[in-house]
């Protein structure tokens, strides 16, 4: 404990990271020596003279003991770069976080790990094929790792514990403020089946320039990185491109041509990404053995009641239909046909995927 609070004390100190800490001790026989140390060993230990007065600023204004404390009654746990249970993969990037505040339990089971990104904006589609592939890598004990956002992020999480796996929510603030807000109670079931992480400190809030610094810890912890759903200027292809650059494998689910959504993977796919069909092409790829599940999505029989069920199941399939067309496809009343919507949306057939938009119900 006494040398993991000299951790955390480096850690906020700005202009001090893994290369300057990496002189310090090798200058100095451990961190609590280097906390205390003098400014003129300081400069002869290699800091420059901006981040010498960094830290002779910071250390006089730190309670360590205190800082300690609170992330203890935040219900949380301090991991050093140190550590024998920090991240291996990560541990391996030279700009790997000097600390990382944890909400539940990190695994060496974790070092299998597949990272899966994607738009906040995510099509129906898109949340199938997320929740779909992470549910079924869980199975074959593949730990899930995100951002906890809203639509790929959420739905790659949801699938992960849906598949009995480990997921793991890496975030771009503090682990004390779970962001988006409504995704508290999502955060702590994450948390009792893997973990909730940040290299950010408590109190952090969720800026936008947090979230390139967390997308390469999410890379970074990962065998691979899957991008689900992106459009060509989102996040999740920074996220790739840090991947790349990391040494990681790079895949991606092919989308819609015509929908803006899927530009992103698409490309890179273009660009030598591995498509991504089913999940064996992500197992053979990274060479994990696997054991023979079904991984086919079927589409449940849609079985008619009467007539005009009949009509509008012929017309129905995976892709959402706007309501308007259906009526125009059947030539019936639009009451008729959205109170039909309604009795098989009920039944568990059809879906309601939002903007009056239907589909067949898809079973996993």
């Amino acid at each position: 404990m006494s040398d993991t609070k000299y951790w955390l004390g480096f850690s906020l100190i700005h202009e001090i990271g893994p290369k300057r800490l990496s002189a310090l001790l090798n200058y100095f026989d451990g961190l609590p020596d280097a906390w205390h140390a003098r400014e003129t060993q300081l400069v002869q230990a290699g800091l420059e003279r901006q981040a010498v007065a960094n830290l002779l600023q910071g250390r006089g204004k730190l309670d360590l003991d205190a800082e300690m404390e609170r992330i203890h009654k935040a219900g949380a746990r301090l991991l050093a770069l140190a550590d024998e249970d920090y991240p291996a993969l990560l541990k391996e990037q030279p700009d790997a976080p000097i600390v990382l505040y944890v909400r539940g339990t990190l695994s060496p089971a974790d070092d299998q790990a597949l990272s899966i990104v994607g738009t906040r904006r995510a099509t129906p589609y898109g949340r199938d094929a997320a929740h779909y592939l992470a549910k079924q890598l869980a199975a074959q004990n593949v730990t899930i790792i995100s951002g906890l956002a809203h639509g790929i992020d959420s739905a790659a999480h949801r699938g992960a514990l849906d598949g009995g796996g480990r997921t793991i929510a890496v975030l771009g603030n503090g682990v004390d403020r779970i962001y988006p807000r409504d995704h508290a109670r999502f955060a702590q079931e994450i948390s009792s089946q893997g973990a909730i992480i940040s290299e950010f400190p408590l109190g952090t809030a969720p800026e936008a320039r947090n979230f390139p610094r967390r997308n390469r810890v999410i890379s970074g912890m990962a065998l691979g990185v899957l991008v689900v759903e992106a459009p060509h200027n989102s996040g999740a292809l920074i996220t790739a491109s840090i991947a790349a650059d990391q040494g990681r494998d790079v895949f991606a689910v092919p989308g819609n041509i015509f929908n803006p959504m899927s530009s992103g993977n698409n490309r890179l796919i273009q660009e030598g990404a591995k498509l991504v069909g089913s999940v064996d092409d992500i197992l053979d790829e990274l060479k994990i053995v696997h054991t023979a599940v079904q991984t086919r999505t079927v589409t449940r029989r849609l079985i008619p009641s009467n007539p005009i069920e009949a009509e509008i199941a012929q017309h129905l399939g995976p892709d959402p239909l706007h309501i308007d067309d259906l009526v125009r496809l059947c030539g019936l009343p639009v009451a008729e046909v959205s109170s039909t919507l309604t009795i098989l949306e009920l039944k568990g057939l059809v879906r309601n995927v939002g903007a009056m938009q239907y589909c067949l119900a898809q079973s996993h």
